[in-house]
């Protein structure tokens, strides 16, 4: 068998370079939301509220965070697909999220916005019932058991025969939350590929208590069930507590910044982003907590979304 020469031995390499690189693209976005080189807008032909390279990865709490007006609800809107950037694409699992349909789309993601209107008189265990309906084609055994899981979990199965219509917002935000993981509950290999969970403002409507029990309960399904879960949050101090990860939207259209949330949130960040001084205090299980001290001087009114 003849040597290579130079010049074969030369492309060999990059061949193999090429393909250990493609190899490791593959497994970087196995499962992953990829956001590359998005440009988010309220408008199509509106300003750009932000641009956003970041790999978001499942079984990880992701808090969007950033001040009103920096496109944190555009954003969200754009990774479960309903509202498409100015300019990048999506990726889910290393395929284009604008490729794939609605309908397969609903089996491994749900969304919960930040206050969903109903036409109808539907009860509450009516609107966890149609967390279930994107599985409706192969339903499991224990389909009205998983809305009682779900309906239990959220606190809101004394509620199940209520119409929605006399339920106050925090009611309401807890029975959307319980129809999101009614829709994204799965026998283990049931489903291939990751699984997402789209939180816009959650807690906004729930009092302390229901605050914390909300984000424990989605931070225990990232870690127990893999969810990939991203929630658009103002308060710093519960992305400070149960967010693995920060996607910080600065504003003014400036690039997004991904990173362990303990690194992203610093005083100076805080200070520069939301023009707010203050200091951490850690609590008893070593969880830091940010401390409001004197306000900055005024941040510029932005335009957009929030």
């Amino acid at each position: 068998m003849n040597a290579l020469t130079e010049e074969e031995a030369a492309m060999l390499q990059e061949l193999v370079q090429a393909q250990a690189q493609a190899q490791a693209q593959a497994d970087q976005d196995r499962g992953s939301l990829h956001c590359q080189g998005l440009q988010i807008a309220a408008q199509r032909q509106g300003p750009v509220l932000a641009v956003v390279d970041a790999l978001l990865r499942p079984g990880r709490v992701t808090a969007i965070l950033g001040p009103n007006g920096a496109g944190k609800s555009t954003l969200l809107a754009t990774l479960c697909g309903t509202q498409a950037p100015q300019q990048g694409q999506l990726r889910w699992d290393g395929q284009a999220l604008a490729r794939l349909p609605a309908t397969q789309r609903a089996l491994r993601m749900a969304v919960m916005h930040q206050d969903t209107q109903l036409a109808f008189a539907f009860t509450v265990q009516e609107v966890v019932e149609m967390g279930r309906y994107p599985h409706r084609r192969s339903p499991v055994p224990d389909e009205a058991a998983i809305v009682q899981h779900c309906l239990r979990s959220t606190g809101v199965a004394a509620l199940a025969q209520r119409e929605m219509a006399t339920l106050s917002g925090g009611e309401r935000a807890r029975v959307q939350l319980a129809r999101a993981l009614a829709q994204l509950h799965a026998p283990v290999g049931a489903l291939a590929g990751s699984r997402w969970l789209l939180l816009d403002e959650p807690t906004a409507a729930l009092d302390l208590q229901h605050q914390h029990q909300a984000m424990a309960l989605v931070r225990a399904r990232a870690l127990q069930a893999g969810l990939g879960v991203v929630v658009v949050l103002h308060d710093l101090n519960l992305a400070l507590r149960y967010a693995d990860d920060v996607l910080l939207l600065p504003g003014q259209g400036a690039a997004a910044q991904l990173g362990p949330v303990r690194e992203v949130l610093s005083l100076d960040c805080i200070a520069r982003v939301w023009r707010m001084q203050g200091e951490f205090a850690v609590t008893s299980d070593g969880t830091p907590q940010f401390i409001a001290g004197a306000c900055c001087s005024q941040r510029p009114q932005q335009d957009g979304l929030g």
